[in-house]
């Protein structure tokens, strides 16, 4: 008698990298095991895309939540790797494959030496500075409290920088409008934009005596990273490209206030007391793509507030070694990781770039090739399939780890018991 065989497959991580991985793989009729570090698997859509895109953020966690839902899907919340559950545990499961899908959770170091001494000291990095922004509101929030201050210095340059001067600009002037005994409706200021309704108000600019924060970036506008680009563009299209970003961010600069510091990057700190109070700087000029630094230009800004947002990384887990800061992953194409069999990586954890789409997209080039080129090609099947008995051993073991979660299997129910509190506006916002 024959012993029927499957595939089972672990992914750490159920946001949009997991959750599409888990529906590629049920859709081939392969079972996964979601670990997810928080109890809801909203990763990023929740804590770090603004809470004034809500239409978008309840779209995309809703076709989250609609892939977890599979019978295939054995969800397993609050439960980190590195934390709750160890990688070499994990491969003594016996799982077919392990899919590292956890995003992109580390800033990028700011590359000036000996600044990362001051962090909440006058330097904040973004993803705790933009998950702050997201969850203040709520009565149970008790994460980092930052203050935003005006004349901010902010260090970037793609879309994520930008949303922290949004962040910036629209609590700055929210709360120079409550001063004056206004009503100041962060929502509002977002969609209509500073200057629209300070006319409204009757009042300008000016009359705030606010300065604004500034964006200083190592490359030129045209450089900035704001659209999503192909590999193989024509000359023609990387032209139209530059045009683009020019004009979006010249309508930024518009709707919102701030200032843009082109061909400049940060090379020294100014330190007062013990609090980073600023930056040296040195101009830039861009040479074949690359910014290139000028001898004799450097130039001092002042600030009581530095966020960086310089990009993404994916957090360190124990027992795999990183090459700069990244996993070492020879094929991006194939996201199988250096030293291992059967461990990939994929979605932001690879990407670093932090978008929604081309997180889905890696995540679905990767689990595709997973499946075609590993677990289902059948010279392969016998290696890459466990028996039944196996498969069962593998979801007690993940059982257990529910019930440390106090999970009990209903999805929908633990998804309505802890659902974030949601915003209508945001007159009462107080960074």
């Amino acid at each position: 008698m024959s012993i029927h065989c499957s595939p089972i497959v672990c992914i750490v991580g159920g946001a949009v990298a997991g959750s599409e991985a888990a529906h590629r793989l049920a859709q081939r009729g392969v079972r996964s095991v979601v670990l997810e570090m928080e109890a809801v698997p909203w990763g990023k859509i929740e804590l770090g895309l603004p809470k004034w895109h809500a239409k978008q953020r309840d779209k995309e966690e809703a076709a989250i939540d609609e892939k977890l839902r599979s019978p295939y899907v054995t969800y397993v919340p609050s439960t980190k790797l590195g934390r709750d559950v160890s990688l070499e545990e994990l491969l003594g499961w016996g799982f077919s494959a392990i899919l590292l899908a956890a995003g992109a959770w580390r800033d990028r170091p700011l590359p000036v030496s000996g600044v990362d001494a001051y962090e909440n000291k006058g330097l904040i990095y973004q993803n705790p500075f933009v998950a702050q922004f997201n969850q203040y509101h709520s009565p149970d929030y008790d994460g980092p409290a930052f203050e935003v201050q005006d004349d901010a210095i902010i260090v970037g340059g793609g879309l994520a920088s930008l949303d922290v001067v949004k962040i910036l600009m629209l609590e700055t002037t929210a709360r120079a409008l409550r001063q004056r005994g206004l009503t100041a409706d962060l929502l509002v200021l977002e969609k209509k934009g500073i200057p629209k309704v300070l006319q409204q108000l009757g009042l300008s600019w000016e009359e705030l005596g606010l300065k604004g924060c500034t964006l200083y970036y190592r490359r030129r506008a045209q450089d900035m990273p704001l659209i999503p680009m192909d590999e193989n563009v024509t000359p023609e299209k990387l032209q139209k490209a530059k045009t683009v970003r020019e004009k979006l961010l010249s309508n930024f600069l518009a709707k919102y206030l701030f200032h843009f510091e082109p061909c400049c990057m940060p090379v020294r700190e100014l330190v007062e007391g013990n609090r980073l109070a600023g930056l040296v700087f040195q101009r830039t000029e861009v040479r074949e793509g690359r910014a290139v630094a000028l001898p004799d230009t450097e130039f001092e800004v002042r600030s009581p507030q530095i966020i960086s947002s310089i990009g993404s990384l994916p957090e360190p887990v124990p027992g795999i070694e990183l090459k700069w800061e990244l996993f070492r992953i020879p094929d991006p194409n194939t996201g199988k990781l250096e030293g291992y069999d059967n461990v990939f990586a994929l979605g932001n954890s690879v990407t670093g770039t932090g978008n929604i789409r081309a997180s889905r997209l890696h995540a679905r080039m990767v689990t595709e090739w997973i499946l075609d080129s590993f677990l289902l090609r059948p010279e392969n099947v016998s290696q890459t399939s466990n028996d039944e008995a196996q498969v069962e051993r593998i979801l007690e073991r993940a059982s257990e780890l529910q019930t440390r979660a106090g999970y009990d299997g209903d999805y929908d129910r633990w998804i309505e018991r802890h659902q974030p509190v949601r915003l209508e506006s945001m007159e009462s916002s107080s960074l």
